[in-house]
């Protein structure tokens, strides 16, 4: 899961966190948020919210 440019990251796989019913805390546009299944269907029934350590909110 990353919070990544939205012309690279899907380059490489990575699909918006929406797919899966997965949201952040930060607002960023559904396209930055993004994450890789590193086995497919790894993600599927994941849902809930990201919660990143305490010195993200500080950036």
């Amino acid at each position: 899961m990353v919070l990544g440019h939205p012309e690279y990251y899907p380059k490489f796989g990575f699909e918006p966190m929406g797919k899966w019913g997965i949201k952040e805390l930060f607002g960023a546009p559904a396209e930055v948020f993004v994450a890789l299944e590193l086995r497919t269907g790894a993600l599927e029934g994941a849902g809930g919210v990201v919660e990143y350590p305490e010195e993200f909110n500080n950036m």
